[in-house]
């Protein structure tokens, strides 16, 4: 299905991956939320990670013009999603290589990563 990204209160955002992840819809949702930020905005990035059936195949999945855009207006990330995905998504997310703290939780512990969140 993609990625779909909504506000919530203040300034945390959810972002919801499900089904096969096309970069075509990840790009589409980043830029439509880029738009909105202004000069000074700062989030937190919620990840919700559903039936997730992969990355779409054949694209350039390492481009880097998001995070190095507009990768220091994200103050934390928190992925819940299936543990087996764990080591993936945080690589895919940038764990380690961006100013924000990236941590993952499986999907039994969605409070406690809103919690986290701040």
């Amino acid at each position: 299905m993609g990625a779909t990204i909504q506000k919530e209160e203040g300034n945390l955002r959810v972002l919801r991956i499900t089904g096969l992840l096309k970069k075509s819809d990840l790009d589409a949702v980043q830029a439509a939320e880029a738009r909105q930020w202004k000069s000074t905005t700062k989030i937190k990035l919620l990840v919700i990670v559903e039936d997730f059936q992969g990355w779409e195949h054949g694209v350039d999945w390492g481009d880097m013009s998001f995070l190095v855009t507009h990768g220091d207006r994200i103050e934390k990330i928190a992925i819940v999603g299936d543990p087996k995905q764990e080591v993936d998504f945080l690589a895919f997310a940038g764990a380690g290589f961006r100013q924000a703290q990236v941590k993952f939780f499986p999907p039994s512990q969605l409070a406690q990563a809103r919690a986290w969140l701040g």
